[in-house]
């Protein structure tokens, strides 16, 4: 089945869109990657979601943009993917959404909203379209996140010790397979989140991010910040558990520098830098983590790596790329292994990874031009993801 997956993160500057040929052969399954490519959002509609997110007021006229506007984003993406990569040839499309909101109260999801329309991407293509795939894991008691924890685990299960997966997008979030227990994963904390907030702050809004970690190498961490920073209760909280920009935002940095005031941004950036590598690595220590599997946005920013590793001395680190998931295409080839799963009548979620109640199917699909025919329900869940050239 050829699967197309598209996804947006937290850091919202482009649709990532990856197809591959996916099958199921027992207890494996397998992926062949047929190439990914991103998609930069309007500058029009970027500065919307940016206007949008938590901690900024809306409206529900606002939200109706917002949902049609990414809706046809996302459908250009697929409309570009099925003809640059699949030959016009795809079968279905897994769309993740925008995420505008992730409700949680004292450590429980009570809802997660992603947006961007799936009709839009059904009549772009003629496709049907998995979307909305956390809500389903919430509504079973779990976090919603990290999705991305199934694919993960399908792909470090052939791998000795006790390996991690993570990524670095404007949330870090990080899978764990261990011997003879249950997977498990987790949002770390922050990545890109703050770190991005405070370049558009400190630069007006001329930059977006800190590009190569310049100025982060060029800064000096603060203690005192740093302390401040790690002293919030979420990185004390039990696993599983999720964040986001609900949390992580502008306004709660800026609380934090009222109480150390006087540092230069690069000293800023320099510390909420160390402050991703320290949690990371918190969480790799704490489950013995023998080895990490890195992807996502930060992969790019050699300074965060290299914090990175001088936090974690004894553990290898090497990019998703070595186990042949393209870096920037991981998360969208993860939606597309689980847009496939959905079709084939098979849970996409992980209890012990989400927190959910039991393993659920995620996700409602949206039917194409051709009426909707779904394929006899897989006889079992796969044990190992597999990928070929």
């Amino acid at each position: 089945m050829r699967v197309i997956g598209l996804m947006s993160g937290t850091s919202y500057d482009a649709i990532e869109a990856a197809a591959g040929d996916l099958t199921l052969d027992g207890d494996i399954l397998r992926l062949r990657p047929r190439g990914h490519l991103s998609v930069p959002y309007p500058d029009d509609l970027r500065n919307l979601i940016a206007a949008t997110l938590p901690p900024a007021p809306t409206t529900a006229q606002t939200i109706c943009a917002l949902d049609t506007g990414v809706g046809h984003a996302f459908a250009s993406a697929a409309a570009r993917a099925s003809q640059e990569l699949c030959a016009n040839a795809a079968d279905l499309v897994v769309s993740h959404g925008q995420t505008l909101y992730h409700w949680v109260e004292n450590g429980a999801v009570r809802g997660t909203l992603q947006l961007g329309q799936p009709a839009w991407i059904a009549q772009r293509t003629g496709l049907p379209v998995v979307s909305d795939l956390r809500s389903k894991d919430v509504a079973a008691g779990g976090q919603g996140a990290p999705l991305v924890s199934m694919t993960d685990t399908l792909l470090l299960r052939a791998l000795p010790g006790t390996p991690a997966a993570l990524n670095l997008g404007g949330i870090a979030n990080i899978t764990v397979v261990a011997a003879d227990t249950e997977p498990l994963a987790f949002d770390t904390g922050p990545a890109n989140a703050l770190l991005d907030a405070a370049v558009r702050h400190f630069t007006g809004g001329a930059a977006h991010y800190d590009e190569d970690g310049r100025r982060a190498a060029a800064g000096r961490t603060n203690p005192d910040l740093l302390r401040l920073l790690l002293s919030d209760p979420y990185y004390r909280r039990p696993a599983p558990k999720t964040t986001g920009k609900e949390h992580f935002h502008l306004p709660y940095l800026q609380q934090a520098l009222q109480a150390t005031p006087g540092l230069t941004p690069d000293d800023v950036l320099a510390t909420l830098t160390r402050l991703t590598a320290v949690t990371v690595a918190d969480a790799c220590r704490a489950h013995h983590v023998t080895e990490l599997i890195v992807s996502g946005g930060g992969t790019r920013n050699p300074t965060l790596l290299r914090m990175l590793a001088s936090e974690l001395p004894a553990v290898p680190l090497r990019p998703s790329d070595d186990l042949g998931l393209p870096s920037d295409a991981k998360e969208a080839l993860a939606f597309a292994v689980l847009g496939f799963l959905t079709f084939n009548g098979l849970p996409g979620a992980l209890p012990s990874s989400t927190g959910a109640r039991q393993a659920t199917l995620l996700g409602s699909i949206t039917p194409g031009r051709s009426p909707l025919r779904l394929p006899e329900p897989a006889p079992h869940p796969p044990r190992m993801l597999r990928i070929t050239a």
